[in-house]
């Protein structure tokens, strides 16, 4: 039996906006006191409440009784949730002006939440990333794509995947899991970086195929980790096995884009570098740059160039990069609402970019939008104006979660 869900001062469906490119206010549609048809884990329907209530007398009424607007399920396409430790010390240092390589040094660095995750179990890890889960449930996210990469050895990235795994399995929300073992170099690895990711296509690979552990690759493509020709030989490799891919590009150098699109990756994300080549590039190809506002508030540094990419015609993605290092935040809506300030985005352009790109940014075409044959994910905000989710920056929290039809979260 169906279920309608509603009445909402305002429903966006955003099933309507380009998929790539600018974006104006004027293209939302915005249906008052609208009202959501499920059927199953998918909407059936969406139009005036009323009405379907009329059409549908035998559906199960699921009522909200005070202001809320409704919209698509938010996606996080950028995370490293499952870690363990905390680099508060690194905050600090930097923000006191002491510099990466001296922090890295004293202990600190990737190297650190290396040793933290390394030293936690797989039970520790996978409560912990239900932990976080949670979190973001209760922002009204309800695709999260997890990395690992604090691993960096087979067996303790396996360790980390079987947690991704196990709390994917266990967590409402939907999990992506993506394979960062390409994160750095490891310090204790005995070998070149060629021979590391050799050992990674030799010896992790078979053994996440034959678990289903992920379905994804990630490398980071920067002078302290990967280098381009290293990264390209590295995802041709993994392309040639059925892996999707993505890449961490252009955060203090440019180059890993260029990757992303020549080996035709989903997503290219950070970005912070991208300049007039880069921006074309992109415009150009299928890959969809994903920004990471989190790690420039986390950092200090320059703003991924959100405007450009948009009015080259990118699909331009926004996620949180959620890690105890640069982005420790894991706040998306706040984050993507201070970029829109900085980068003068249109609120339609900010919510495509945390729902329906940013799905695309992972390969899911079944949610990001709410119209019939799409996944029932839905969050609603405690308001009558749309506009008032960026405006209040992130003060303003979902009040109600639904994922595939069913309340969830602890809103």
């Amino acid at each position: 039996m169906p279920t309608l869900i509603g009445p909402f001062r305002q429903l966006l469906p955003l099933d309507n906006l380009p998929e790539r490119g600018a974006i104006r206010d004027d293209q939302l549609v915005i249906i008052e006191e609208g009202g959501i048809l499920v059927e199953g884990e998918k909407v059936a329907a969406i139009g005036p409440f009323a009405q379907l209530r009329a059409d549908h007398p035998g559906a199960i009424v699921d009522e909200t009784t005070e202001d809320l607007v409704a919209m698509p399920g938010l996606v996080d396409a950028h995370t490293h949730i499952c870690y363990g430790g905390s680099r508060a010390m690194d905050f600090a240092a930097r923000n006191a002006g002491i510099s990466y390589l001296e922090i890295a040094k004293a202990g600190g660095g990737i190297w650190s939440t290396v040793q933290h995750t390394r030293a936690a179990s797989k039970e520790q890890l996978t409560a912990l990333t239900l932990e976080r889960l949670d979190y973001l449930l209760q922002q009204g996210i309800t695709t999260v794509e997890v990395k690992s990469g604090y691993g960096l050895s087979v067996s303790e990235e396996l360790k980390q995947l079987r947690a991704i795994q196990a709390a994917g399995q266990t967590h409402q929300s939907d999990v992506v899991s993506t394979c960062l073992a390409a994160h750095m170099l490891p310090r204790d690895f005995d070998g070149t970086a060629d021979e590391y990711l050799q050992t990674i296509l030799r010896e992790l690979v078979p053994v996440i195929k034959a678990e289903g552990l992920a379905d994804r690759f990630d490398i980071f493509i920067e002078q302290s980790a990967f280098t381009t020709s290293q990264a390209l030989d590295y995802l041709r490799a993994l392309k040639a096995e059925g892996f999707t891919l993505t890449v961490h590009g252009d955060q203090f150098t440019a180059g890993g884009s260029e990757v992303a699109v020549a080996v035709g990756a989903l997503s290219v994300d950070h970005l912070e570098v991208s300049d007039t080549t880069e921006i074309e590039r992109l415009a150009q190809s299928t890959t969809i740059p994903v920004v990471l506002p989190g790690a420039t508030i986390g950092l200090g540094c320059p703003w991924a160039p959100a405007r450009r990419l948009l009015d080259a015609g990118c699909a331009m993605a926004i996620a949180s990069d959620w890690n105890p290092g640069s982005a420790p935040q894991g706040n998306l809506l706040v984050q993507a609402a201070i970029l829109a300030a900085f980068e003068k985005l249109s609120t339609a352009e900010v919510l495509a970019g945390i729902t329906q790109r940013a799905a695309r940014a992972l390969g899911l075409n079944d949610r990001g939008v709410l119209a019939a044959g799409y996944l029932a994910d839905i969050v609603a905000f405690p308001t009558n104006d749309y506009r008032e989710i960026l405006y209040q920056q992130g003060r303003l929290t979902a009040k109600r979660v639904w994922k595939k039809g069913v309340r969830g979260g602890k809103v």
